[in-house]
Parts: C-alpha cells; sequence; structure tokens
C-alpha cells in the first residue's frame, strides 16, 4: 500500500455537514430505546435538581458516546459533530453531561442501578444474550482496582496493589456458549478489600438474572479473595450454588493429604496426551476430591459441608516449595475450589477454571468507556460505571443480533465492524437515507442488526 498521489496534491477540509463518523449508533439507539432503556429511567431516576432534569435523554446520551468509543466526559463531543444531530434528536454538550454526572448522590446511583438492571433483562430476552435452554447460568463476581492520578479524586486511595485507585466490583452472568453481561456493579474505595460487601452484590445479581426470566440452575464462581461463610450464606439462601476457590491454608493442606493417591485422576491440560489403549489422559494434572467442612470457627449456620475438589500439578521448580510443607507438596503445586455442583468432577474443575472469562469483560470496559473514571466526585463516577455496564451489554446484544461471529467478538471489535462505519446522509420524502462505504467487509452482520432492530432493509 503507498500514497496515490504526491502530499502537495491531497488537501482536507472539516466541512461536511452530512457526514457521520459512526452509522453504527442508529441501530444501537433503536435497540435500546425498544429494550424501553430511556423509559426506565424515566420512571426511577430522579435527581431533583436543574441539572438533572431529563436524565433519560443525558444517560441516552452518555451510554451512546460510550458505544461510539468515549471514555470520558469531554469525548462526549463526538456525539455533535458532522450529521448526528440529524439522526438523533437531544444530543446534550459535554459540560451538560458533566454538571449531570455531578449530581448524582448514593440514592440516585442506587436509582439508575435499578434502570440498569431491568434494562438487562429486557435486552437478555430480546437479544437472547442467556440462550433459553442453557442449563447452568454461571454468576462470575470479581474486582478490579482502577487506577487514577491525584489525591482529589474522591473515595482514591492505596490498597492491596500499592497503587491509588478506586476499587469496583462487577457480576457476570454466561453460559458455556455465551459471551459474559454485566448484571451487577458496584464502586468502593480503593483501599476496600476485594470481598467486602460481595454477599449483597451477589445476592443482587442473581435476583436480576431471575427477573431476567431465567430458570436454569445458577452458579456462583469466585476466586479465593470471596472466599466467606457471609457470601456462601448469600448464594445459597437465594436458591444458588457456588464454587469458589480457597486458599492454601494448613487446614486445606491437611485435608489434601487425606486424599488417597488412587483416586487421583489425569485431565485434559497443557501438552495432555490421550491414550488410546487406557482410554484416559496421560497429563502432568490430576484431580481429585474429598468432603470438607469450611469456616468451623463461625456460628454452626455457617459453617459449609461441600466437596472441596483439588487440581494438582507437577512442581518444575523444586526451590518454589513453601518453607514448612512436606513431600507431597514439595512435588506438586495443588489449586482448589470447594463447590456443591452436582456435576461430576471432570465437569466441575474445568468449569470453574473458566471463571477466568470475567477478565476478558474487564479488558473490554478498559479498552472501552472505563479507560477513565473521569470525574473528581466519587458518585459522579460510580454512575459513570454504572452507565458503562449499559453500555457494555449493549454492544455485545447489537453484536449478538448482527451474527456469529459478532456475538463473541470483544467490545472493540463490535465497534470497529458495527459502530465506528462512516455514512453520508441523504433525505428524500421526509425520510432520511445514509449512504455506507462500498466493500465493507462486515456489510452482512450490520446488514442483520439493521433490519432485525426495526429499520427499513438496506438496498445493496
Amino acid at each position: 500500500m503507498q500514497s496515490s498521489h504526491a502530499a502537495g496534491h491531497v488537501s482536507a477540509s472539516f466541512s461536511d455537514p452530512n457526514l457521520i463518523a459512526s452509522a453504527g449508533l442508529v441501530p444501537l439507539v433503536r435497540l435500546a430505546e425498544r429494550c424501553e432503556l430511556a423509559t426506565l429511567i424515566r420512571r426511577h431516576v430522579d435527581l431533583g435538581v436543574s441539572a438533572g432534569a431529563n436524565p433519560a435523554g443525558k444517560a441516552m446520551s452518555l451510554i451512546a458516546g460510550m458505544c461510539a468509543g468515549a471514555d470520558s466526559i469531554d469525548d462526549m463531543d463526538v456525539l455533535r459533530s458532522g450529521g448526528l444531530n440529524r439522526c438523533f434528536a437531544g444530543i446534550y454538550a459535554p459540560s451538560t453531561l458533566g454538571s449531570f454526572l455531578r449530581s448524582f448522590t448514593h440514592g440516585h446511583v442506587r436509582q439508575l442501578q435499578a434502570a440498569a438492571r431491568r434494562f438487562t433483562a429486557n435486552l437478555i430476552g430480546h437479544a437472547g444474550l442467556i440462550p433459553p435452554g442453557e442449563p447452568i447460568v454461571y454468576l462470575d463476581i470479581d474486582s478490579k482496582v482502577k487506577r487514577v492520578y491525584g489525591p482529589a479524586k474522591q473515595g482514591a486511595s492505596f490498597g492491596y496493589t500499592k497503587v491509588r485507585g478506586l476499587h469496583f466490583q462487577i457480576v457476570t452472568a454466561s453460559t458455556a456458549s455465551s459471551r459474559p453481561v454485566i448484571v451487577a456493579t458496584r464502586l468502593r474505595r480503593g483501599s476496600a478489600g476485594s470481598g467486602k460487601g460481595a454477599a449483597s452484590l451477589v445476592a443482587e445479581a442473581i435476583r436480576a438474572v431471575r427477573e431476567a426470566g431465567v430458570t436454569a440452575t445458577i452458579v456462583v464462581r469466585a476466586d479465593s479473595a470471596f472466599f466467606s461463610a457471609k457470601l456462601v450464606k448469600a448464594v445459597r439462601a437465594a436458591g444458588a450454588l457456588f464454587s469458589i476457590t480457597v486458599g492454601n491454608t494448613a487446614r486445606i493442606r491437611a485435608a489434601v493429604s487425606r486424599i488417597p493417591e488412587a483416586a487421583w485422576t489425569p485431565i485434559k491440560y497443557r501438552d495432555a496426551v490421550w491414550d488410546e489403549d487406557e482410554h484416559r489422559w496421560v497429563s502432568e494434572a490430576e484431580i481429585a476430591e474429598i468432603r470438607y467442612t469450611a469456616f468451623v470457627s463461625k456460628a454452626k449456620d455457617l459453617q459449609v459441608t461441600a466437596r472441596l475438589i483439588v487440581r494438582r500439578v507437577k512442581r518444575l521448580n523444586p526451590a518454589t516449595v513453601p518453607e514448612g510443607q512436606g513431600e507431597l507438596f514439595a512435588a506438586h503445586r495443588h489449586h482448589a475450589f470447594l463447590t456443591d455442583s452436582p456435576l461430576t468432577i471432570t465437569q466441575a474443575e474445568p468449569n470453574h477454571r473458566k471463571h477466568a472469562v470475567i477478565e476478558q469483560v474487564f479488558s473490554d470496559l478498559e479498552d472501552g468507556p472505563l479507560g477513565h473514571l473521569p470525574s473528581g466526585r466519587f458518585q459522579a463516577n460510580a454512575a459513570w460505571l454504572t452507565l458503562a455496564a449499559i453500555s457494555h451489554n449493549l454492544t455485545r446484544a447489537a453484536g449478538t443480533l448482527a451474527d456469529r461471529f459478532h456475538a463473541k467478538a470483544t467490545g472493540a471489535t463490535i465497534r470497529r465492524n458495527l459502530v465506528n462505519i462512516p455514512a453520508r446522509i441523504a433525505t428524500s420524502a421526509r425520510r432520511i437515507r445514509l449512504h455506507l462505504p462500498e466493500n465493507w467487509p462486515w456489510f452482512p452482520g450490520f446488514l442483520t442488526l439493521w433490519t432485525r432492530t426495526g429499520h427499513r432493509p438496506i438496498l445493496t
């Protein structure tokens, strides 16, 4: 590829009022409207101040900007470029949107989260984000410290990562055949522990999934930072199952040492080879399980007896053996989790490892609307986090409606292929027509999204 003309023969000007850079916002905003996002925000959110007037219109502006790639308040100016004001009414200036966010209190954030929860339920049903008929829906909870700069940002402090930041939690819902959607969020101080408030957030997430009409078995997955009696009790009280990693404590090591050597079964793992003669895996990883009672120092109603499933992997570097551990632990590294899942051990263990899918959601958020927590006000950032989750789910729903490839693509890929498509606006007989680029590689998916959001078929 090379330039077709000399530099002196090429000119440019920002002068065409009929061009737009993100034609995909048209079906995305229509999808949000069909799932009643604006109606739900009007019904649930009342800020009670002039800066909070028309919360639905301002929230829709913020979400649309995030779907187009905005990750700060100033970036919302992208909605006021070219001819987007001919495709949408009620686009607000960044300064107005900043004032709107700063008018949120904790109660108003909870109102916005209520609207987001109901919108996600509508979106799940409309776009099939959780396919019907799946026997198990997995809820994954995790937290992340979002680094910020400057001590003036409310709530910013140093936590276990040793960097100044704000610490947020999310809960995602997914199945074996679908990508995760965010069903609950919470912003905390940077110094908050990973598991602080997890029990109430998971209970809220389970209610949200049930409100979406999901009747499948729910399994809550989490890492060892969330291993607590309070979380397990909340999961069981909500009628769900749990699968939580446990730390390598003395009691866990004692339980592992009681597992008979004959109980260990090789599994498919890295570099594993299938032995046709013996019909088993020849692998450096093996699994076994034993009954285990957790939280024995707690009250009787908080103690839990369940399956302790352990994966052991050959230890390649004997120098890494923790001091004081015996020969059993010198030969292998052990990774254990506690679960009451009815799945067989060979199903439960790999499914628990798939908890890592939540890291893809963190990546999508940080590569998109959560590139920054843009305000100095804590509750403004909490509202921004909620809106970022809505935009993530809306983008995911658009990809799911488009085609199989975009149903599992990253958020950045969906924005590049289906949202940020340049177009020229033409009008005829009081109708708007978008002229899109010829030979757009992903036009079949866009055509499907366009028609499935209620628009007239595109002429090709």
